[in-house]
């Protein structure tokens, strides 16, 4: 082809690094693995919460784990291909499923009195706070 000259893109290279490097499942990614979902957190005065959008999950599919002074939300959907049909009876298909996953840091949280709730695709987490300490200061006398 005569004069075929592909334009230069400078953001190219880039990109294809970006799409390789969150798609390598040693840094969490693969092609069934989306690592976040959209989420608020509020300052309530004497607790935060987070609300968490989670369209299509049922309660069962999202698991909340505490571990140290971690919060870590899993959301898994499973495609329908894989359980009802595997007769290729898709014309098109655009739903996603895999594995939807968030950690957040509990410092300063009481995390043994976090509550939980999931209602039309969205998981509310009440995460109380602890009590501030507040410094005291005092002068020593010398003797």
């Amino acid at each position: 082809m005569r004069g075929f000259m592909t334009p230069y893109d400078p953001f190219r290279e880039m990109e294809r690094l970006e799409r390789h490097f969150f798609n390598d499942p040693f840094f969490g990614g693969s092609s069934n693995c989306m690592p976040s979902f959209g989420t608020d957190i509020t300052d309530e005065g004497d607790s935060y919460k987070l609300t968490a959008d989670l369209p299509g999950f049922e309660k069962d599919d999202i698991k909340i784990d505490i571990e140290d002074n971690t919060l870590t939300l899993l959301a898994e959907r499973h495609s329908e291909f894989e359980k009802e049909d595997k007769k290729g009876k898709y014309i098109r298909k655009e739903r996603s499923y895999g594995s939807y996953m968030r950690s957040f840091d509990l410092t300063g949280i009481k995390a043994d009195e976090i509550e939980a709730k999931y209602d039309n695709g969205v998981l509310t987490l009440n995460l109380p706070k602890q009590d501030e300490i507040k410094p005291t200061s005092r002068r020593l006398e010398i003797k």
